[in-house]
């Protein structure tokens, strides 16, 4: 339960009341009321604008609506206290009884506290990695898989229907590049000097394995064989030999998607003429000659006609185009057909996570949603940055197997899963995040993984010193919800206590911004509180967690931090981290 939407609730009742009065007309909009912690917490646990807001419909100055809302809360039995700051802002405080309830909520749902019905079942696609299928994935990959995957967790925690998806570029002259590189390791496996790999063809060792695969199943079929006879039959191969080892490569982060589309298969079922004809029709394609590029013009630009797509109509700096000069789609038109797709499977909101590198795709995809939903489908396009790779401050170098980047298996099989999920999402999704190998390892408080997990672990220690400390002591979670949680009496306690009742509210903010890092760090925030209340016990007996021949406050204590484990263990779940026992 987000404790914050149930004080809204309280206002909300309250504001009916004055309704009833004749203090605010019937039917007054209270929808922009918020709820939340004030930024200064010597002012409350919560403050509102309800006063701010609906003052003109009361006519009244903000303050004296404050005033008769305030009388009307002080009646509450769970609100303590009620203070009417500067124009009109009201500032609660709960009694301690609503937040220690919070600890007895905790232990009846386990790690499921904190879900949350706010997308009430709401279906939304979430696109992400979606690399081209011509390699191994690299670092930078792997930022948008976990980014996508952990955003993916939170919307489902928060009570949406997701669809993880993966777009497989497959249709693109990329993918004829990697056809023509494997067909060179086909013939080196079957024992010729294939000499350095020409440019412009891929040089990783990836291929090697694809290519003696191909030369035990066809023999000598396709070595003399002109490009016309082998190009397609190698062009599905390949594709299917990458795909696989990017499921491999997903499948070491803990990442497994739901539906992966083949752009090829769009293309093949008329999806792309269907999303064209679509547009037409809406008279938002037309044939046109676009204004040459800003800046310095590029000498092969030349002004031709072209069928273009009236982005700008839908909020783009310049309208696109369809189709290539031999009258083959583009790109955009074919990830239009994407989303078009995705609409007609049921998908009004769609995210998708790319890499720093379509930072200019945004605006154009937006609009292209726009158009083809007829303005109901949403489109949130989270761009990922790019990670650099250290070591002790230095740059990483590149893999040999890749040829030229360091791939994410690289990276997870040195830290681990754990650790890369993690520390991925330190900084927001659009901020350059540092990955240094030293530092993510490291047992510090300086690794935001290993203090979160050190501290679930604590608890765990915690728990197994208490059986030794009073062997007749009942400590589970059944046991627990009964204990006298009045005991819990200092401020560091009751600060806990109260951090741990946000987390509902938390993973309801970042499902509606669409920001999975706020989840990490509200995990190591909370960790730091527990570690600090830690500390105090070990330089003040009455603090700790156990007291001896006390078994009623190390009962209260240990349904504290019992909970606080578990908060931890549901947000570690939605990053896809296993919490540790023991460290």
């Amino acid at each position: 339960m987000n404790v914050f939407s149930l004080l809204k609730s309280d206002i909300e009742g309250q504001i009916l009341v004055l309704e009833t009065e004749g203090v605010l007309p019937a039917g007054t909009d209270s929808s922009r009321i918020t709820v939340e912690p004030p930024r200064d917490a010597a002012h409350g646990d919560a403050a509102t604008n309800a006063a701010m807001l609906l003052g003109k419909a009361a006519g009244l100055k903000p303050r004296d609506l404050a005033e008769k809302l305030a009388e009307k809360l002080r009646d509450i039995d769970h609100i303590d206290h009620v203070e009417i700051a500067g124009p009109g802002f009201i500032n609660l405080r709960m009694a301690d009884r609503f937040w220690l309830s919070q600890v007895v909520a905790v232990l009846e749902n386990g790690t499921a506290y904190g879900n949350g019905d706010l997308g009430r079942g709401e279906r939304v696609n979430v696109e992400y990695v979606s690399a081209n299928p011509t390699g191994p994935m690299h670092v930078g990959h792997c930022r948008g898989a976990v980014v996508g995957d952990v955003l993916a967790n939170l919307l489902a925690k928060a009570g949406y229907a997701v669809t993880k998806e993966y777009y497989i570029n497959d249709a693109g002259a990329q993918v004829d590049v990697l056809a023509k590189s494997l067909h060179l390791r086909y013939r080196e496996a079957l024992g010729e000097n294939i000499g350095d790999i020409p440019a412009g063809l891929y040089p990783g060792d990836y291929l090697v394995e694809p290519g003696k695969k191909m030369a035990a199943r066809d023999g000598d079929k396709w070595q003399k064989a002109d490009e016309s006879a082998w190009l397609e039959e190698f062009r599905q191969f390949a594709i299917t030999e990458m795909m696989d080892l990017i499921r491999a490569d997903l499948a070491l982060m803990g990442v497994a998607h739901d539906v992966f589309t083949s752009e090829a298969n769009l293309v093949a079922k008329g999806k792309v003429q269907q999303a064209f004809d679509f547009l037409e029709k809406k008279g938002d394609i037309y044939v046109g000659v676009l204004e040459p590029p800003k800046g310095k013009t590029p000498d092969d630009w030349e002004p031709r006609p072209q069928t273009l797509f009236r982005s700008t109509e839908f909020g783009d700096d310049v309208d696109r185009p369809l189709k290539k000069s031999d009258g083959s789609w583009t790109y955009f038109a074919s990830d239009i057909a994407c989303h078009f797709d995705k609409y007609e499977r049921g998908f009004n909101t769609m995210i998708d996570v790319f890499g720093a590198d379509h930072g200019g795709y945004v605006k154009r995809m937006k609009a292209a949603t726009k158009a083809i939903t007829g303005g109901e489908g949403d489109l949130d396009v989270k761009l990922c940055q790019l990670v650099n790779l250290l070591e002790n401050g230095e740059p990483v170098k590149m893999s040999k197997r890749a040829g030229t980047f360091v791939t994410l298996r690289d990276v997870v099989e040195r830290v681990g899963k754990d650790v890369v999920r993690f520390i991925m999402l330190t900084r927001k999704n659009d901020a350059t995040l540092d990955f240094d190998f030293a530092k993510v390892t490291e047992q510090s408080r300086d690794n935001p993984v290993f203090y979160v997990q050190y501290a679930y672990a604590r608890v765990k220690s915690v728990f197994r010193q208490a059986a030794e400390a009073f062997p007749e002591g009942d400590f589970s979670d059944v046991a627990l919800k009964k204990a006298d949680l009045g005991l819990l009496t200092s401020v560091d306690e009751k600060h806990l206590v109260r951090r741990i009742a946000e987390w509902p509210r938390i993973v309801e903010q970042a499902a509606i911004a669409h920001e999975p890092h706020r989840i990490a760090f509200f995990m190591t925030e909370i960790a730091a509180d527990f570690h600090a209340l830690w500390n105090k016990g070990r330089d003040t007996t009455t603090l700790r967690f156990i007291v001896a021949d006390d078994l009623a406050t190390t009962t209260a204590r240990l349904a504290m931090i019992r909970s606080f484990a578990l908060v931890i263990a549901s947000g570690l779940d939605v990053v896809g981290v296993a919490p540790v026992e023991e460290m």
